[in-house]
């Protein structure tokens, strides 16, 4: 029987995980946008809610939601709702891009000028503790004491939250996010002009 199944992971400190903003990216933070980026589900691993995501079904999963992102309709919401429906008047981020990193799955996300991004945008900046989950729709069994995900799983999206099932999986924004774009912008003209010489 399908159940919704709702994860939890972090993003990175700060929000930013080294540089993975585009020059176009840059332009949005330095004009006052706010994009986050981080680990968003990890294949193969037992997470706090006792659930491990087989890598084959993650990675079909994510291949089908690579679509969404290309569409500019991999949408989220402010919380985990009781629903599989994104509810549009809840959007708060959009998930922008989406790559794999050995058996975790990286995201980047963009806040949204909606009232679910924009309290999104003042808790980050107000250095809440944040993490990212995943909600989708799907059977699991019990194998060897795990609670296994089966093949029928559906990706519906990835939500931020307030408490993640991965232990300690929190963002810990040290300063705003323009603050750590300009400190990683510094320390990349400065590898530069090292490698220059």
């Amino acid at each position: 029987m399908s159940q919704l199944l709702r994860e939890f992971y972090a993003l990175c400190d700060g929000g930013v995980c080294q540089d993975f903003l585009t020059e176009q990216e840059k332009v949005f933070v330095r004009g006052g946008g706010m994009i986050l980026t981080g680990m968003i589900q990890h294949a193969d691993k037992e997470n706090g809610n006792g659930r491990v995501y087989p890598k084959s079904i993650l990675e079909r999963e994510m291949e089908k939601y690579q679509a969404l992102i290309k569409d500019n309709r991999a949408t989220g919401e402010l919380d985990h709702p009781d629903s599989s429906v994104i509810n549009l008047k809840n959007v708060s981020h959009l998930v922008t891009e989406c790559w794999w990193e050995g058996d975790a799955v990286m995201g980047k996300i963009k806040i949204l000028s909606t009232p679910s991004g924009q309290i999104l945008r003042n808790l980050v900046n107000d250095g809440i503790k944040l993490g990212i989950s995943s909600r989708g729709l799907g059977s699991t069994h019990t194998k060897n004491g795990k609670i296994i995900v089966e093949e029928d799983f559906q990706l519906i999206c990835f939500d931020m939250v307030s408490e993640p099932s991965t232990p300690n999986a929190f963002m810990f924004p040290k300063g705003g996010l323009q603050e750590n774009v300009k400190r990683l912008d510094k320390i990349n003209r400065l590898m530069i002009e090292i490698t220059r010489k």
